[in-house]
């Protein structure tokens, strides 16, 4: 079996974003979007905003516009966040202890139910109402619990030793926030995010801004 590859995936990426328009504009009363209105919020073209939306399964009127209703909840289902599947993250430390802070997950489909850590000092604390756990339990807790994804905000150094207690523990899937590259069976899905990578992209992008800025002077 190879690694699962994701068709549509720049769509995908987007779809919280459209998601977050729709539901801004479902609380003001508004229930009928058109494309170009979109297309203006996104910054992209109206076709690609009609292919977005069409991955959904869901069409607009000719002339009209969407259903803002009907278009959220095909957004939804399309990302399966009309369920919940509870996770657990490894690493209280700082990004752990905002990603257990953000409150929008649950719209996501997603219940970090507990935390784990190695530290003594953090052990048995809370952390935004989730006790800190001894990271020694974590295979027999994702065991216990039937845990479906696996959150990794550790030092690279013991990312592997972590993902090999959840894949032990039995999680389908592990969202990994540290910088290193994962080994785990081909069943098991991991989605590694690079936070510098995104720092890197802003840093070119303003670089070649201001060269460009500076040609336009000379």
């Amino acid at each position: 079996m190879s690694r699962q590859k994701v068709q549509k995936l720049p769509t995908i990426r987007r779809l919280p974003t459209y998601l977050h328009k729709l539901t801004e504009m479902q609380k003001a009363g508004l229930t009928i979007v058109a494309t170009p209105e979109l297309a203006r919020y996104m910054n992209l073209a109206e076709i690609v905003i009609r292919k977005d939306l069409a991955a959904t399964g869901v069409t607009g009127q000719p002339g009209v516009g969407y259903q803002v209703g009907e278009l959220i909840e095909a957004i939804r289902r399309y990302l399966q966040w009309n369920s919940v599947s509870e996770a657990v993250l490894v690493g209280a430390g700082s990004l752990g202890s905002a990603l257990l802070g953000y409150e929008g997950f649950e719209e996501c489909g997603l219940k970090i139910v507990t935390a784990f850590d190695a530290s003594p000092a953090r052990i048995g604390s809370t952390v935004h109402g989730r006790v800190v756990r001894d990271v020694a339990t974590l295979a027999d807790f994702i065991r216990e619990h039937a845990i479906a994804i696996g959150i990794i905000c550790v030092p690279a150094a013991c990312a592997q030793e972590v993902a090999d207690a959840m894949v032990a523990g039995g999680v389908k899937a592990i969202w990994n926030f540290a910088n290193v590259s994962l080994k785990t069976p081909e069943e098991v899905i991991v989605q590694r995010e690079v936070i510098a990578g995104g720092l890197a992209v802003l840093s070119v992008k303003m670089h070649r801004q201001a060269a460009r800025g500076e040609e336009y002077l000379q």
